[in-house]
């Protein structure tokens, strides 16, 4: 018993002791009083990265108050531009067609190669492609799709919903996809592919396979087969389809980096079901001010927040996407240049856990998203390496000429390219020629290479120049730059092989020259 006294008064004696530094004291004169842990209590003053905070027994000072209020909304407006651009991403891909005479349930056909006309976040331009826009508010959505064609449907947030053709149900036969509204409760009709659509608006695209470099036999397919109507009208002959041609036309589907970028955003919360992207981040888009069945007016004070916030949000991803930090983007460790935008795949998990900055960067540099580009296999599919810097680590300079070296031997089974785009726009680089890309292949296009076909090395090697005029004798290998401006490249492989995997290709670093 003695020991166990002894021990109960040591232990007291040692809480004390540590109470008597970590706890504040009890108030005096007051009968119901225990010590107070000092972590919990609110200083009088608090230096804080937003200044000096006055408190007055706990309660904040109205100048205080003023400073938390503005910084909340701030920060709140940061993370919903972070977290929302996806939708609004989405919203531009949509709005982008519309605003140049392409409606809803109409197919946009590209009927050459993407050229650099438009503006489109990190287009290829050696498959040409269909894009659609998709429309439930008045009811189920019919589309014929043509065989031999291959795509993503991604809902209003962007989340993937179905693909389409080789990777979709109809394994690139085609066939009939029937897209329901979220509400949708009446009958579902046999014979077609049934997709339940999680919100109102649906973008979709595929791309058309060229026949040994010629797109005509594609488009030929898109008018043979392709077809969009409203289910009532299922049965009737619909022998046009509703296409435009997407080639050479100037628009825009790159969403915005100022105050607009909110407005957009209640655009899609107007028109979307109530919280259709879950609780959390509808919360954070209502917290500042973007309700749905609600007018979005902010005063002064908040229209200049989401101003600054919007700036601020778009540096944001504009340095995560184009000069990411963590390690696991990195295809050959961070001393290397060469990165990919697919972390944790389609949903961009790692552990369970959501990789912020790998789903800001692809939204902020990509359009369309679907596990089968995400997750590629060996011989499928295709793969991406993206570049902004130089072998020193430097921005690429358009004023500069650099050298890529590209290995024997490169594993692709299908064609390789390498294309440049803007960095202001994340959109195919406008110079010279509308193709601002070249590459080789079997299924490689004719035109693909605006200077003829790439020259190889004695070793089965490729060198690539970079620049604003082509190296003595290297025309065929150069891909032209601007000047006044900075580019960012990107390497696809299509068809990859085993070496591209296992890592034991790899492509060299890009090089200044002069």
């Amino acid at each position: 018993m003695k020991t166990k006294s002894y021990q109960f008064i040591l232990f007291s004696a040692i809480a004390t002791c540590y109470l008597s530094q970590a706890w504040a004291q009890p108030s005096p004169n007051m009968k119901m009083t225990t010590p107070i842990p000092s972590d919990i209590t609110t200083p009088e003053q608090v230096e804080t990265r937003l200044g000096t905070l006055n408190f007055t027994k706990g309660i904040p000072s109205q100048a205080a108050q003023d400073k938390i209020w503005d910084h909340l909304d701030f920060s709140r407006a940061v993370e919903v531009y972070l977290n929302a651009l996806p939708g609004v991403s989405i919203y531009a891909a949509r709005k982008g067609p519309r605003d140049a005479g392409v409606p809803d349930n109409t197919i946009m056909t590209m009927e050459t190669m993407m050229d650099s006309t438009g503006m489109y976040l990190t287009p290829n331009t050696v498959t040409p492609q269909s894009w659609f826009s998709l429309d439930l508010t008045k009811g189920p959505i019919v589309m014929e799709v043509p065989p031999k064609v291959l795509g993503p449907v991604d809902d209003a947030w962007f989340r993937w919903v179905t693909d389409i053709g080789f990777t979709g149900p109809d394994k690139g036969e085609g066939g009939k996809y029937l897209f329901l509204p979220p509400d949708y409760t009446g009958e579902v009709p046999d014979g077609y592919f049934v997709v339940k659509s999680p919100t109102n608006g649906l973008w979709g695209a595929w791309r058309n396979f060229a026949v040994d470099g010629d797109v005509k036999p594609a488009l030929e397919n898109i008018k043979k087969y392709a077809r969009i109507y409203p289910l009532s009208e299922a049965g009737k002959t619909h022998a046009t389809v509703q296409n435009k041609n997407g080639s050479y036309v100037q628009l825009n589907t790159i969403p915005p980096s100022t105050y607009v970028f909110y407005e957009y955003l209640n655009e899609i919360v107007q028109a979307e079901p109530a919280g259709s992207f879950g609780p959390e981040l509808t919360g954070q888009i209502a917290a500042i001010g973007i309700i749905k069945g609600k007018p979005f007016n902010p005063d002064a004070r908040m229209k200049k927040i989401l101003t600054e916030a919007a700036a601020l949000g778009n540096a944001s991803a504009r340095t995560i996407s184009l000069t990411p930090r963590g390690e696991e983007f990195y295809l050959y460790g961070k001393e290397s240049a060469w990165y990919t935008p697919f972390v944790g795949g389609s949903e961009f998990l790692l552990d369970g856990a959501r990789v912020l900055d790998a789903r800001t960067a692809f939204h902020y540099f990509a359009t369309g998203i679907t596990p089968a580009m995400a997750t590629p296999k060996v011989g499928e599919g295709s793969v991406y390496a993206a570049a902004t810097r130089d072998k020193e680590g430097h921005a690429l300079d358009g004023s500069k000429t650099y050298k890529l070296t590209l290995p024997a031997n490169i594993p692709q089974q299908n064609f390789w390219s390498m294309t440049i785009y803007d960095n202001q726009t994340r959109s195919l680089l406008q110079t010279d020629y509308p193709y601002p890309a070249i590459g080789a292949g079997a299924g490689f296009p004719k035109d693909g290479s605006p200077n003829g076909a790439v020259q190889l090395n004695a070793d089965g090697s490729t060198d690539i120049y970079f620049g604003p005029t082509a190296p003595e004798g290297k025309k065929s290998n150069w891909v032209q730059t601007v000047p006044d401006g900075g580019w960012f490249t990107i390497l696809r492989v299509y068809s990859p092989l085993q070496p591209w995997f296992d890592k034991s290709w790899q492509p060299g670093e890009i090089e200044l020259i002069k």
